[in-house]
């Protein structure tokens, strides 16, 4: 029983990660909260499943025209949700457009795919019991993804210009750099980590329309732990946030799991509002 409570809160707890990484990446280039992280994971699981079960695609080819679907859902919330917003004075509306663009995500897919969960076909074919690939699967995709974006943000000309439009981007277009095709750029990419989300985690969570909403709410959990903007933050928390949540289960009952996940998360933003990794911003004058 322990090993299997380890096994499906680390799987849980890497899909929330990436998840709450996939919010991060929108937000760093745009400061918008995009709440279509969640539906960008549950299409992940989606359109796995189509181009495998349903188009019979080999396994590689599914997963390319995953990400790349899941990538241009990503660049369409930028052009819709998030473009207009920044042009406003108001720039707190993006909590309506993105909430809304996430609700017609939703429905759009409920309605084309259908309301009952659909299986989800094995990746690999390695595993049995609590070392299935459903548990170690969205673990090692969560890793890689980190290991990426560290590569990225630390070793190449893009992401250098990705984290000077993140620190300050009035300052980065006054340097010259496009900041509207690099925050297009990151919306894309935020499409990618979520789209390997779901599809890393689609054994364990099933094609379902429904994942979208669970996905948006339990991958907030571990950007406001971790501190917003804060991957290596999101990553512990959302794993902390997965073991938590199915030992909760196992010992209350998965009614009031989630009673006593937010009870949580509530303490801990009292005790830390930047996040248990996170600082307040300071900035020279």
């Amino acid at each position: 029983m322990l090993g299997s409570i380890i096994a499906s809160g680390l799987a849980a707890g890497a899909i929330y990660a990436l998840v709450g990484i996939t919010y991060n990446t929108m937000f760093s280039t745009s400061r918008v909260m995009s709440f279509t992280a969640g539906q960008l994971a549950m299409l992940g699981g989606v359109f796995g499943s189509l181009f495998m079960l349903k188009m019979g695609m080999p396994t590689l080819v599914g997963f390319a025209l995953t990400l790349i679907a899941c990538a241009i859902i990503g660049v369409i919330t930028e052009f819709v949700a998030v473009r207009p917003v920044l042009r406003s004075l108001e720039q707190h509306l993006y909590v309506l457009s993105t909430l809304a663009l996430a609700l017609m995500i939703q429905q759009v897919t409920a309605i084309k795919w259908g309301t009952e969960p659909q299986p989800f076909p094995r990746i690999v074919g390695l595993g049995t019991g609590v070392w299935d690939e459903k548990f170690w699967l969205p673990v090692v995709a969560c890793g890689l993804t980190i290991l990426g974006l560290e590569y990225l943000y630390r070793r190449t000309l893009v992401g250098h210009a990705f984290m000077a439009i993140a620190e300050d981007n009035f300052a980065a277009r006054a340097l010259g750099l496009p900041e509207r095709n690099l925050r297009v750029a990151s919306y894309a990419l935020a499409g990618v980590i979520g789209g390997v989300a779901g599809f890393a985690g689609g054994e364990l969570m099933l094609a379902f329309f429904a994942n979208g909403a669970l996905l948006n709410f339990y991958g907030f959990v571990p950007v406001a732990l971790g501190g917003l903007g804060n991957n290596r933050g999101a990553l512990i928390g959302g794993l902390a946030l997965g073991l938590f949540q199915q030992a909760a289960n196992f010992l209350v009952g998965g009614i009031f799991s989630s009673v006593a996940v937010f009870a949580i998360f509530i303490i801990v933003l009292l005790a830390a509002p930047q996040g248990l990794f996170g600082s307040a911003t300071a900035r020279r004058v």
